[in-house]
């Protein structure tokens, strides 16, 4: 037995932990272009319904729903962040170019011009 099973009787979700980190992870990378923190936000909501599915059928089982219930808004979160980045780089490109995304300069010229 583990010990968590020991002192309460419960279990912990095979996926809580899992899902708690890559909802962190998508929040944290919704700045690096947007796509790993969708990707990572995804996994962890696929995770999160297979959880869920398992907690439901037995609540008393379990323990750590908490975790899964703020690694699921953590990555709803992160998603919407990386989607709102890649939307903005979106727009940066259209109105300015390619060389005012890799330039802060000159994307500071074209907006002041």
């Amino acid at each position: 037995m583990k010990i968590s099973q020991l002192n309460s009787g419960k279990t912990r979700l095979p996926y809580s932990t899992a899902v708690l980190v890559l909802g962190i992870s998508s929040v944290a990378l919704c700045c690096c272009y947007g796509i790993p923190g969708i990707a990572t936000g995804i996994v962890a909501l696929i995770l999160y319904k297979k959880d869920y599915a398992t907690y439901i059928k037995n609540k008393d089982q379990y323990d750590n729903f908490d975790s899964l219930k703020t690694g699921r808004t953590l990555s709803i979160i992160g998603i919407t962040m990386s989607t709102i980045y890649i939307v903005y780089l979106i727009v940066v490109f259209n109105l300015y170019g390619m060389e005012a995304l890799s330039n802060p300069r000159i994307l500071i010229e074209k907006i002041n011009n």
